[in-house]
C-alpha cells in the first residue's frame, strides 16, 4: 500500500509519528478539512498531470485551481490530468491519496506559490484517509520539489 511507503519514507526522516490516519475519508479537500478541523485552503492538494509524456505533481493550496494560461506558459502545453489508473501506475498513489512523498522514480514535483501564505499545510500521505502537518520548509524538503511555480488562480 502507498501509505506504507510514505510511512517508511517519513520513518527514515524521524517523523512518521506525525502522520494522521482517520476513520473517515480525506480524499477531497473538503473531506480532509473536515477530518482535520482546518480551513480547506490549508489542505495541500497534489495534482497529477502529464507533461510531454512525463508525469508531474503540482502541490497547491486547497482553494487554488489550475490557471490554464499560466500553466501553458510554464509547461508549453495544456494541463492534462492523469486518469486514476495512470496515477497509480505512474505516480504510485491512488487518486484521493496522491502526495509528493515516496513517489515512483521520474516523477517531478512542483510546489505552487499558493502555499506560501501558510506556516503549515496538510498534504495526504498516500491513502484516502491520511495527512501530515508540515511547515512550508518541510514540504519543500520532503517533497524534493524541483521548483516553486505560479500556475494557479482563485486563491488570492
Amino acid at each position: 500500500m502507498a501509505i506504507d511507503a510514505v510511512k517508511d519514507f517519513f520513518a527514515a526522516h524521524g517523523i512518521a509519528d506525525r502522520i494522521q490516519e482517520f476513520d473517515v475519508s480525506s480524499a477531497t479537500v473538503e473531506l480532509a478539512a473536515a477530518a482535520l478541523n482546518c480551513e480547506p485552503k490549508r489542505i495541500a492538494k497534489t495534482l497529477s498531470l502529464m507533461v510531454n509524456g512525463e508525469p508531474i505533481l503540482i502541490v497547491c493550496a486547497g482553494d487554488a485551481k489550475i490557471d490554464n494560461p499560466k500553466y501553458k506558459a510554464q509547461f508549453g502545453t495544456k494541463a492534462k490530468m492523469l486518469t486514476p489508473d495512470e496515477a497509480i501506475g505512474l505516480i504510485g498513489h491512488a487518486v484521493g491519496g496522491v502526495c509528493p512523498f515516496a513517489v515512483k522514480p521520474g516523477v517531478t514535483v512542483y510546489l505552487d506559490e499558493s502555499l506560501k501564505r501558510f506556516e503549515t499545510v496538510f498534504p495526504a500521505c498516500g491513502s484516502s484517509n491520511s495527512a501530515i502537518e508540515l511547515s512550508i520548509g518541510e514540504l519543500e524538503k520532503y517533497s524534493s520539489a524541483a521548483a516553486w511555480i505560479n500556475v494557479c488562480k482563485g486563491w488570492m
